[in-house]
């Protein structure tokens, strides 16, 4: 039989050229399930872009993310929100322990991390960071009348026993700048605010947000911030390395929000700006 006639009598070729045969049919197979994928992927796309937004959130930091008569909010919360709006998704926050953050995104237990992290090379290692949305400090919290010790800046080493937030960028840099200080770790900030107070230490070293909230706050508890930076810090919100999408949604966002003034707008609102 020749190949021409093989090819113009199908049962035929099937006998002449089976190997053949068999890798038509595997064509055909493949190129259906290519058509059923190009058919099912719209479907897939639309249902992620439905599904929640797992923000995870550590509530213990305001005016950034903090509770307020039992509810969730803040700035991170804020824009969470407006976030989940340009999404088209519907937000749901994952309130975490600090420390455990990285590890439930990369666990999948959560999907962007939007807790006022500070970027770092150390944190950039393992997980995928946004372009910055904020730039803020390391800042000192210490009662009124210890003004003057920090007339002309900070003593090494610094003088008395620093309180920090366990697992923060307050306590590496305490740990690394001031290493012959005496330090306390605490895991919420009011109760290094209590310690304060109660002189059983002597500043508290923090996030220029949350310090600036906080002597607000405790004005008329004699508590008052030291008007200097001791680092100078960028905030980005975290996803999984690899997740490019939600990666390239959030910078999007940012750049959206910071241009239309609505970012600094959020930020203004709850007094987290300093002025």
């Amino acid at each position: 039989m020749s190949e021409t006639t093989a090819l113009m009598n199908p049962d035929r070729a099937d006998r002449a050229f089976p190997r053949l045969s068999a890798l038509s049919r595997a064509g055909q197979l493949l190129a259906f399930l290519g058509l059923a994928w190009v058919a099912l992927a719209p479907n897939q796309v639309l249902a992620a872009e439905n599904s929640p937004l797992r923000v995870g959130i550590s509530p213990v930091f305001p005016p950034m993310a903090f509770k307020q008569n039992k509810e969730l909010a803040g700035v991170e919360v804020d824009l969470a929100r407006r976030f989940g709006e340009q999404l088209g998704r519907p937000v749901v926050f994952v309130p975490l322990p600090w420390e455990d953050q990285i590890a439930a995104l990369n666990a999948n237990r959560i999907d962007i991390i939007m807790s006022s992290m500070s970027i770092t090379p150390a944190r950039g290692h393992v997980v995928a960071f946004t372009r910055p949305y904020f730039v803020l400090g390391q800042m000192a919290l210490i009662r009124r009348d210890d003004r003057g010790r920090y007339a002309l800046g900070f003593p090494q080493p610094l003088p008395g026993v620093v309180g920090v937030i366990k697992a923060t960028t307050g306590e590496f840099l305490v740990q690394r700048e001031f290493a012959r200080t005496k330090r306390k770790v605490f895991t919420k900030p009011e109760d290094a605010v209590s310690a304060l107070k109660k002189k059983k230490i002597d500043l508290f070293i923090s996030d220029s947000t949350l310090v600036w909230y906080l002597a607000g706050i405790h004005s008329g508890d004699g508590l008052s911030n030291v008007p200097m930076l001791l680092s100078e810090e960028p905030l980005g919100w975290a996803v999984r390395r690899g997740d490019e999408a939600l990666l390239k949604a959030a910078n999007d966002f940012i750049d959206r929000s910071a241009k239309d003034g609505s970012l600094l707008k959020v930020f203004r609102r709850w007094g987290a700006t300093g002025e």
